[in-house]
């Protein structure tokens, strides 16, 4: 089985989340994508997150996919960091074949996950670029930083991502192609409530 896991606030999830997802299903040939919805980004002020419960519920509305499965594992397992949840999948779920997703944004600033290093020995990462209002791409700017330039040697080529989670870690690819612009962030008012 190949499982792709998309880790996030989903502060709310939105059509973008699912787009990325079913992207990275077709080009990274994945069985099914879990969505673990997190208790909170250590990187991140969490003062305006919405319960767990209900950006749960939220997510899985969003996802409306029989092979996208919404998770709330991390507040299961009482983590809020990475390293923590694929160091639990891994022991428990020894035979399926595991990728990381994450966007352009998080590889920009991945050198500040707790034990990214620990991260990428352990588990092949997928990351979708996308849109950015800017003229300079999300994907180049996180392209030139500090993890990427560590992990340079090991990155896989786009036009093999299809093979990504058959390989061992350190292993990483980079998908373009998926062009949204939309993000939880905008998708807030500055209460933190969600806009309609």
């Amino acid at each position: 089985m190949r499982i792709g896991l998309l880790g996030g606030s989903f502060n709310p999830p939105h059509a973008a989340h699912r787009a990325a997802t079913l992207f990275s299903m077709k080009r990274l040939q994945l069985d099914v994508v879990w969505w673990l919805v997190s208790p909170g980004n250590p990187l991140k002020y969490n003062g305006n997150l919405h319960a767990l419960r209900e950006r749960a519920e939220a997510a899985a509305r969003v996802a409306d996919h029989p092979r996208i499965i919404v998770s709330c594992l991390e507040s299961v397992i009482g983590t809020r960091y990475t390293v923590d949840t694929v160091t639990y999948l891994r022991r428990r779920c020894s035979q399926a074949r595991f990728v990381w997703i994450m966007g352009a944004d998080n590889l920009a600033q991945f050198h500040r996950w707790g034990r990214w290093q620990q991260i990428a020995d352990s588990i092949p990462i997928a990351v979708i670029d996308r849109a950015s209002p800017s003229p300079a791409s999300q994907g180049c700017r996180a392209l030139a930083a500090q993890a990427p330039q560590a992990l340079a040697r090991f990155r896989v080529k786009e036009g093999d991502s299809g093979s990504l989670a058959e390989r061992n870690p350190p292993a990483w690819t980079f998908l373009s192609g998926l062009k949204l612009t939309m993000s939880s962030t905008r998708l807030r008012n500055p209460d933190g409530s969600w806009k309609s």
